[in-house]
């Protein structure tokens, strides 16, 4: 699975936010440190908001912050409520696939959510999504390919389960 710009953007200003502290950040300087135009920006801050993962302040003095403590921000969170418009348009599109989508969905958003906010900060790999990649994920190695396997053994048991009560083939 693949997630969209504006949701790898999503991460990257929440990782900017983050490494901010308590501090009220302003929207262009994020925007001018990831290379976003300042209305990319305000969009996507302006969804985080609503997601609340962000908060907002308005006006000369304002700037954002995050709502919530980045050990709470789990990255899967972010991932899902940053698709889930994308996610409704494909339902429409695929029909009857729904239920194998959600299957997926369900451990895409499950390995995801190994891994906070937090996690993707402290990274050592200094790159702007390095805590889900790299040393962090090398130092974990076996732990999560084990977790990795038993989400999708599950999903693997569910969809046999369900293809066998509704009669369909494998």
């Amino acid at each position: 699975m693949r997630i969209s710009k504006t949701t790898h953007n999503a991460l990257q200003i929440l990782i900017a936010t983050a490494k901010s502290g308590n501090n009220l950040v302003k929207g262009a300087a994020i925007a001018h440190e990831l290379g976003l135009t300042e209305q990319n920006t305000s969009k996507i801050v302006h969804l985080l908001s609503r997601g609340g993962f962000i908060k907002a302040v308005r006006g000369p003095q304002g700037g954002m912050t995050l709502a919530l403590n980045p050990a709470d921000i789990r990255i899967g969170d972010v991932v899902l409520a940053m698709e889930r418009m994308t996610i409704e348009d494909e339902r429409q599109v695929h029909g009857g696939f729904n239920d194998i989508f959600d299957v997926a969905l369900d451990a895409f958003v499950s390995v995801l959510n190994q891994h906070t906010l937090a996690d993707v900060v402290r990274s050592k790999r200094g790159g702007p999504l390095a805590g889900l990649s790299g040393k962090q994920a090398k130092s974990k190695g076996q732990k999560s390919k084990r977790k990795t396997a038993a989400i999708l053994d599950s999903v693997r048991k569910q969809r046999a389960h369900t293809t066998k009560a509704r009669g369909l083939p494998k």
